[in-house]
């Protein structure tokens, strides 16, 4: 308000003392009039009585709330801060005059513009500020603010000690050096108080939050008269110049700044972690409103890096105190972090009392009301996926009501300060700034067990997950591109015909094709197009050009039989499919509602204008551009990039959606775990009609430093080992039924190159991992998914271990935990209520890979997605403490004999394991167990097998043996034998042709109304 009236009274006050004098007058005139209003606020407060307040006396009662101040330390310690910035404000303001016209000898007009220099570096400042507050009160950004106050105001001084009055004013550094002076010095202010100001507000309880912010006033504008009279005294009574004043005034910001570092160097410290994060990534953060502002609280975090707690230091709202270890603690630079940030360390070779020193020093930092956060791991991840939960977390909070607030760190895997490659630092960088999320879930009071927090932990991964996916623009069809390029020279994919193609001419082809489709073949409202082709690179270039020309690709399943096979054509709403006139000699099909397009057909039709262009298009456009042209960047990450029909194993296959996104993520996620090198070459044996080979044997390689070879048949062992050896294949996808044929047709010298086989679709038996890697040296880890899951949800790793350090990635008898960014649960399958971590119970699965829907089927969908997005696997599991997911049976696969839910997998493998010669060489299924209506007992079990090798009873009394309940076992008179055991093209069991056989069987021989045994 003093400032106010002096800007109104200047014009017309003249030069001279006289003027100086009305300057000092108005201010002091100024800031009785507002500290008298202030007054007001103080003194009364918003909850005074209003017949009160005519009666308070300002100056009898002003003391109290200045107490109310001084009462809390911190508070106290803010008001005066504020007050030195208002305290050199004033001065700066006031010193702006004498030094424009003494110093640099200009005239009102242009002593206004240094003014409005400052003023609006003060406004820069304060949104400079704001912005790198990050939505949270940092105080750390105050030591930089005064540090700027007093470097600046000594360059001002120098800049203005420069000035030659010979020469012209706005010509000279001295003015050019004033305004650069001016302008950071009112930028540092800005920096320096909008923190306290905002503080203030922060720390100050709302009942008193008027009383507290007029004190403040108070107490600035007690320092704005004072800053008249220094003024007065520096310039009238001592004569200093303006510069000299300004000097003066950055040499007394010195001991401000150094009062300020001292007073908090934790928060000093942590927002020079904050620049640094910031500087390295680029930092997104969700949800931290749900760290408590006040009280204690631990997070749980994920450890993916050695910047993890910088990253999470960074982003909190609140000062965090972490558990580290000790080791770490004690190297020189990090003694003095440590101290700094008041680490808390912790030694596991200190013994029992060691470590409980540590958990009480935790303990009594939640009860003090401060913020904890414990990497509960023990040590950063060696494999990328979450690693079990140590207990020492649940001995910390113990009989302390504190929350227990999950966090999940997104975007560090793959970084130089993470174990990815096996590497640490040694690597370079993926990108510069490359993006980190920071996800805060809902706090947790009372967590049952360490495994449980785990969960959630892995929960709001796939919500981050799933939100990196959308924001990324996660497209299979762009980061094709852009590997193709880097491939340029290196072969990209080959096939047992012998053809291999670069990069380079991978991206050729696929462009020149894409180009002749789009002119000569489809329509524009043409989105969906059909391909009949095996695994080969002809399959890969066609799936690659109708993703480049943003078409949905969707492979038909060759082996389905003819009525199946146009039902899904009609379903998908095919026009064209694309196949071989030599694929079809040997397996003809007539198709009734679309054409068949064949390649051979093609080949001499492409023009060389085509390839030309397509040539000049890859080797000369940048990939952006080249983006553009084809129109990828319009592609959303949920429009359907393929359509994949079901098995039908248990009725007609159904159309499942897949996105661009559901692919994009699923192969992200593989690449993660996988960690895939320009070494690696990948033999693709499964058909692409699957989803597992549409994934894991076409994108997968097309999107990552890869190289596929392919293969048209699994079941030719002798061809898949020599291709294997001929191209010294490290990656094998396939199923347990082909590996056991390459366990006893391959020689071992034909697998000695891989190091990682990686099988689904059906269970793999312990056993035959066993003998494979006793064999091959390679043991097979195994992976969970389905169709509707795109289709990989969980899988096993190599394990790690180092000299120090060993993390388990591999269980038998599991699928492994879920990929990073999925999460899993067992529910109650009557009521859908959570089981919890070792119990078992219904599999839901739920991540960015679950499918957008069934083809034009929306209550079937509703049917197994929900609404929250989690998708009923219609599988048994159970999940452990570990994380690992153990599926126990199919939901179609159980009976409910008797009110019991009996398991025909369980059953079925123990049968196999006792009725199969141990010399059997045959690679065909001999055995199932299935079920059929009972008029007592409601389902009967069935089984139909090809050859036994020892009497039905006597298998049986063998099967009693193992433990199981009576009412598990099947009758002898429900035992049939057949030719052979209904399975699809795949290689899966038919479950709707092998329940129609057993029923046919079992009606003709009297057995279906047959009591069951027990």
């Amino acid at each position: 308000a003093g400032f106010m009236v002096y800007d109104a009274t200047k014009p017309t006050l003249g030069g001279g003392d006289w003027g100086t004098t009305w300057q000092a007058a108005a201010v002091v005139l100024g800031t009785a009039i507002f500290g008298w209003a202030a007054s007001r606020l103080v003194w009364t407060g918003p909850a005074a009585d209003p017949d009160r307040r005519a009666t308070i006396n300002p100056f009898t009662e002003a003391v109290p709330a200045l107490r109310m101040l001084a009462a809390d330390a911190r508070l106290l310690r803010t008001a005066m801060g504020i007050a030195f910035f208002y305290f050199m404000a004033s001065l700066a303001q006031q010193n702006i005059d004498p030094f424009g016209e003494a110093v640099l000898g200009l005239d009102k007009t242009d002593i206004g513009i240094l003014l409005g220099i400052l003023i609006a570096g003060v406004g820069i400042g304060s949104l400079l500020a704001g912005y790198w507050s990050d939505g949270k009160v940092e105080l750390g950004i105050v030591p930089l603010g005064a540090l700027g106050i007093a470097a600046s105001s000594l360059f001002v001084f120098v800049a203005g000690s420069q000035f030659d009055p010979a020469l012209d004013a706005k010509s000279q550094f001295s003015y050019w050096g004033s305004c650069i002076g001016l302008f950071l010095l009112g930028t540092s202010a800005g920096l320096y108080d909008v923190p306290l100001e905002a503080y203030l507000q922060f720390r100050s309880d709302r009942q008193t939050r008027g009383t507290i912010l007029a004190s403040s006033f108070f107490l600035s504008y007690v320092l704005i008269v004072l800053s008249s009279g220094i003024f007065y005294l520096l310039s009238e009574v001592l004569g200093l110049s303006g510069e000299t004043i300004f000097m003066l005034a950055g040499l007394v910001t010195i001991p401000v700044c150094v009062y300020v570092i001292w007073v908090i160097p934790d928060l000093s410290f942590r927002f020079l972690l904050w620049m640094l994060s910031h500087t390295l990534y680029r930092l997104r953060i969700y949800h931290r409103e749900q760290i408590p502002e006040k009280g204690g609280a631990l997070l749980v975090c994920n450890h993916v890096s050695f910047v993890d707690g910088i990253v999470l230091c960074s982003a909190s709202s609140r000062f965090v105190r972490f558990i580290v270890y000790a080791d770490f603690t004690e190297m020189p630079f990090l003694r003095v972090l440590a101290k700094i940030m008041r680490i808390i360390p912790i030694r596991a070779t200190d013994g029992p009392r060691g470590i409980v020193k540590s958990i009480k020093t935790a303990r009594e930092a939640l009860e003090n009301g401060e913020v904890v956060c414990i990497f509960a791991e023990g040590a950063l991840t060696r494999t990328g996926q979450i690693q079990p939960f140590q207990r020492g977390m649940m001995k910390i909070i113990q009989g302390i009501d504190v929350p227990v607030i999950p966090v999940y760190l997104h975007g560090l895997w793959g970084s130089i300060f993470s174990w990815r490659g096996g590497k640490l630092f040694w690597k370079w960088p993926r990108k510069w700034r490359n993006t980190v999320d920071i996800h805060f879930g809902k706090p947790m009071r009372n967590p049952r067990d360490p495994a449980t927090v785990r969960q959630e932990v892995e929960r709001l991964g796939a919500e981050a997950v799933k939100m990196d996916t959308t924001q990324n623009q996660l497209i299979p069809a762009r980061t094709f591109l852009r590997h193709c390029k880097a491939a340029w020279r290196r072969t990209k994919v080959c096939d047992s015909t012998k053809t291999t193609l670069t990069g380079g001419n991978l991206l050729i082809r696929t462009l020149a094709l894409r180009r002749f489709l789009a002119r000569e073949v489809f329509q524009p409202e043409e989105k969906c197009v059909g391909v009949m082709l095996p695994p080969s690179v002809p399959g890969c270039v066609v799936n690659a050009a109708l993703a480049l020309d943003r078409r949905s690709v969707v492979n038909l399943n060759y082996t389905l039989n003819e009525d199946v096979l146009n039902h899904c054509v009609k379903k998908a709403g095919l026009k064209h499919v694309l196949t071989s006139r030599k694929f079809l000699e040997k397996k003809p099909y007539e198709l009734e509602d679309a054409e068949f397009v064949f390649l051979e057909d093609l080949k001499d039709r492409v023009s060389t204008l085509d390839k030309g262009l397509a040539a000049a298009a890859a080797y000369l456009l940048p990939t952006s551009i080249l983006e553009r042209i084809l129109g990828l960047q319009r592609i959303s990450p949920d429009d359907t990039l393929t359509i994949v029909f079901t098995s039908g194993s248990t009725g007609e296959p159904k159309g499942v959606v897949l996105s661009h996104a559901n692919v994009g993520s699923n192969v992200q996620a593989v690449d993660h775990l996988l960690n895939l090198e320009d070494k690696d070459a990948l033999l693709g044996v499964l058909p692409f009609f699957h989803s597992f080979g549409f994934t894991g044997c076409l994108w997968l390689p097309l999107c990552y430093n890869v190289r596929a070879i392919y293969h048209y048949n699994p079941l030719e062992a002798k061809v898949v080992g020599r291709l294997c050896q001929e191209n010294k294949t490290t990656i094998l996808m396939a199923t347990p039924t082909f590996l056991k044929m390459y366990l006893r047709r391959c020689e071992k010298e034909q697998f000695e190159t891989l190091d990682l086989v990686v099988v689904g679709a059906e269970k793999l038996p312990t056993e035959l991992a066993k003998q494979f890697e006793e064999k091959f040296g390679v043991l097979p880890t195994e992976g969970y998914g389905t169709t509707e899951l795109s289709p990989v949800a969980a899988v096993n790793v190599p394990d790690h271990r180092s000299r120090d350090v060993y993390q388990q990635g591999t269980k038998l008898g599991t699928v492994g935990r879920p990929l990073p960014g999925v999460t899993a649960k067992v529910v109650d399958p009557e009521t859908g209520d959570d089981r919890g971590i070792g119990a078992e119970g219904l599999l839901l699965i739920k991540g960015p890979n679950v499918m957008r829907g069934y083809l034009d089927e929306p209550e079937k969908t509703r049917e197994v997605v929900t609404e929250d997005g989690w998708y009923n696997t219609g599988d048994f599991a159970s999940i452990d403490t570990d994380g690992f997911v153990t599926i126990t049976g199919r939901q179609s696969r159980f009976s409910k004999i008797g009110g019991e839910m009996v398991p025909h997998i369980l059953i079925e493998q123990e049968l196999t394991k006792i009725c199969e010669a141990p010399d059997d060489e045959d690679d065909q299924l001999t055995l199932a167990v299935t079920a059929v209506p009972d008029d007592d007992r409601g389902e009967r079990l069935v089984v139909l097998y090809t050859k036994l090798c020892m009497p039905v009873d006597q298998a049986l009394k063998q099967l009693a043996g193992q433990g199981f309940p009576k009412l598990w076992l099947p009758s002898s008179d429900c035992f049939f034998q057949v030719d052979a055991i209904p399975v699809l093209g795949t290689g899966k069991l038919d479950l709707r042709a092998l329940k129609d056989l057993a029923t046919e069987l079992a009606e003709t021989t009297g057995a279906v109304h047959a009591r069951s045994p027990g």
